[in-house]
Formats: structure tokens, C-alpha cells, sequence
């Protein structure tokens, strides 16, 4: 609210207190007062340029405070033409979904919408319930449902068998990496299902690549939608994915200098790590900003958590680097056990050794009783951070 300036707040009766709370003396209105706009006349809107903006939405901050992202009406109405003709797939129509349509993620959903050719009944839930959900994807017949990774691990931590979901057939993830082993119990679940995974970011409209249908490959995010180039920039196989297109932002929010250092000759420069194949499937292997250098060495840290996550008591694993004098850095991991679990720290050190060995492995490991997720469901990286630091001062 400070750093955009806004002057009205629109806010649901159960979030009122909240948004008052963070209003910085804007206006609070409540949905409820809006009921006369069902009876209201239309008023003429006034006409918009391709490149108004459209939308301010604010990064997870994961790495960092959260940045204002400034969309025009072109980077959205483009993403939406391009994630429709990537990924529509005749009579495909019935959906679900349940992401918070205020994240660019669920905001791309809603835009790619306004490109269908064919009508699109979709569900919507409100809040997501992983029973509630299973019940109206039954109930609906839902065909296509775009969803987080971790939506699926709660759907998979229930009966999925048991429910009639005959006519499901693609599941589209996005947000957050989608773990190996989720995406194989899912297929080996539902085999009827294909997974497609996807990448964007705010700065992008929340579009890069998608899977195309029938094609996916387990561990790639698809291949880049039309009209969109990707370039990896550096020296070795692995470097920083670059974005060029329609669909990237106008800017930061009132930071210029940030602006140009983000995007210099037309390219965005992601921050994320990755790779293409011969096909021009893209794979993302992490966050710049989370890379781990050891010694000399590079250690990413989704590599090391998929490891941790290979132990039959593990649920959940975040790994971040710890200063080090000796190392520059030390590779550090927090766990979250299944229900009912238990194993000792140095057990899951020695499994990682085992696995990935050398320079990776993680000297630390800390079993906590849940790991922090940022809204859209990511294990928040900045707060394990935080949490190193404080056991440091303490």
C-alpha cells in the first residue's frame, strides 16, 4: 500500500480488519457495497492504448523486498493469446479452479479465458480444500485444472482413486518447481493424466513456456509459447534464462535503475538458472540468488532438497546456504516429516551424502515441524534465511 500509492482499497468483509490495518489512509471499501453495480445502467469506459498499464502486482519477495510489477494491457492480452494457442486443445472446456485470481498466475489463467474459441465453464473455488476439490472435479467433470505443487501433494495425500475423475485429463502446474516424485505419483495414480508443467514470472504476465499437449517431459517446464524467445546467457550448458517479448512488463514500480538492470537490450534477465535441450524444451534448475557456491563449487539447492525428499520420512525440504569461513558458504537443510515419521538429522546427512556426495550434501540439517510457504505455496527460502541468522545472533 506504501509503495503504490493507491487511494481505495477493495477488501471482502472477512478482510476488512486486515486491509485497514495496511491502508496507509487509502479508502477501505467492503465487495458488499458494490451490490448496486448489479442494477446500474453501463457507463462508456474510456478508451485505453495498447501500452497503459493494466496492473500493478507485487513479487513474492522470496529472495529480496517485493517489487511492483507494472503490466500493460498489450503484456496481458498478449500472454493470453499466446498461453491459448499454446496449450487449447479442442473440446477441452471443463475446468476448476482454485488459484487466488490477484496472483499473475491466476491472473494468466483469467486472461487466456478471454481468448477462448469454444465455451469455457470453469469452477472456481474461493479457498482451496484438497477434499472439496476432488468432490467438484468429480461433480463437474472437470477436464483441465491448473494448479501449485503444492495443491497436488495435499491431492495426493488423499484416496485420489476413489473419486470418478474419468474425464480429467490434463493438469497444468505452474508457480513453483514441481517436484520428480510428485509428478510420478500423480501419473502412476491417474494414468489417464498428463501433467504439463509451465514457467513465468510476474515480469513476464506469468508466461514463458508451456508444455504442449501430449508432449510432455518429465523435469522440463515445455518449450517457449508463440511469440516468445528464450536465451540462456553465460559460458557453461547452465546459465540465466533471458526472456524477449510482447508480454514482458513495462517496469519496476518507480525504480528505473532497477528496471535497467533487469531488462538491457530488449532481454529480461529472469534470475532464474536453467538450460535448453536440443528440442528446445526448457528447464529450470533455480534461483540465481539461491545458488550455493562452496568452495568454489556450485550447489543448487533444489538438487539437494529432491534428495532429502527421496527419504521415505521426509515431506518437505528447503535448503539455503550458511556464511562459512573455511567454504564461503555451507550447504544448510531444513526438513518437514511426514505424519507419524521420525529420523535423526545425521541419518538424512548421511542419505544425502550417499545420493549427491562431495561438495552438495548438507553438513546441517534442521527437522522442524513445518517448513514457511510464501502465499502462492513455495518454500520461502528468505525466511530459512532469517532463521540461520537468528540462531547465529542468539
Amino acid at each position: 500500500m506504501r509503495d503504490s500509492g493507491a487511494t481505495v482499497v477493495l477488501a471482502t468483509p472477512e478482510l476488512v480488519e486486515n486491509a485497514e490495518e495496511a491502508a496507509e489512509g487509502a479508502a477501505v471499501v467492503t465487495t458488499e457495497a458494490f451490490s448496486w453495480l448489479e442494477q446500474a445502467d453501463p457507463v462508456p469506459i474510456r478508451p485505453r492504448a495498447a501500452s497503459d498499464p493494466a496492473a500493478l502486482l507485487y513479487t513474492g519477495g522470496t529472495t529480496g523486498r517485493a517489487k511492483g510489477v507494472l503490466l500493460s494491457h498489450e503484456n496481458l492480452s498478449f500472454a493470453g493469446r499466446s498461453g491459448h494457442d499454446a496449450g487449447h486443445v479442442p473440446g477441452v472446456v471443463r475446468g476448476l479452479l482454485a488459484l487466488p485470481l490477484s496472483h499473475a498466475y491466476g491472473l494468466l489463467v483469467t486472461v487466456v479465458g478471454f481468448h477462448a474459441v469454444e465455451q469455457h465453464p470453469s469452477v472456481l473455488m474461493r479457498w482451496f480444500d484438497p477434499e472439496r476439490y476432488l468432490e467438484l472435479a468429480q461433480e463437474h467433470r472437470t477436464q483441465i485444472t491448473a494448479v501449485v505443487p503444492s495443491m497436488l501433494q495435499l491431492l495426493l495425500s488423499l484416496p485420489v482413486e476413489d473419486y470418478d475423475l474419468s474425464e480429467l485429463r490434463y493438469v497444468v502446474s505452474g508457480g513453483a518447481p514441481l517436484p520428480p516424485e510428485v509428478a510420478e505419483a500423480l501419473v502412476r495414480r491417474l494414468p489417464r493424466v498428463e501433467i504439463r508443467e509451465g514457467y513465468g514470472l510476474t515480469e513476464t504476465s506469468a508466461l514463458v513456456s508451456s508444455t504442449p499437449p501430449g508432449q510432455a517431459r518429465l523435469g522440463s517446464v515445455g518449450k517457449p509459447a508463440p511469440g516468445i524467445e528464450v536465451r540462456i546467457d553465460g559460458d557453461d550448458e547452465v546459465g540465466e534464462i533471458c526472456v524477449r517479448s510482447r508480454c514482458v512488463m513495462l517496469g519496476y514500480w518507480q525504480a528505473p535503475e532497477l528496471t535497467a538492470e533487469t531488462i538491457r537490450d530488449g532481454w529480461l534477465y529472469t534470475g532464474d538458472l536453467g538450460y535448453l535441450d536440443a528440442d528446445g524444451y526448457l528447464y529450470v534448475v533455480d534461483r540465481k540468488k539461491d545458488l550455493i557456491i562452496r568452495g568454489g563449487f556450485n550447489v543448487f539447492p533444489r538438487d539437494v532438497e529432491e534428495a532429502l525428499r527421496e527419504h521415505p520420512a521426509v515431506a518437505a525440504a528447503g535448503v539455503v546456504g550458511r556464511p562459512d569461513e573455511a567454504h564461503g558458504e555451507e550447504v544448510v537443510a531444513f526438513v518437514e516429516l511426514g505424519s507419524g515419521q521420525e529420523v535423526e538429522a545425521d541419518e538424512l546427512v548421511a542419505w544425502s551424502k550417499e545420493r549427491i556426495g562431495g561438495y552438495k550434501y548438507p553438513r546441517e540439517v534442521h527437522v522442524v515441524p513445518s517448513l514457511p510457504l510464501t502465499p502462492i505455496g513455495k518454500i520461502d527460502r528468505k525466511a530459512l534465511r532469517a532463521r540461520i541468522l537468528e540462531e547465529a545472533t542468539a
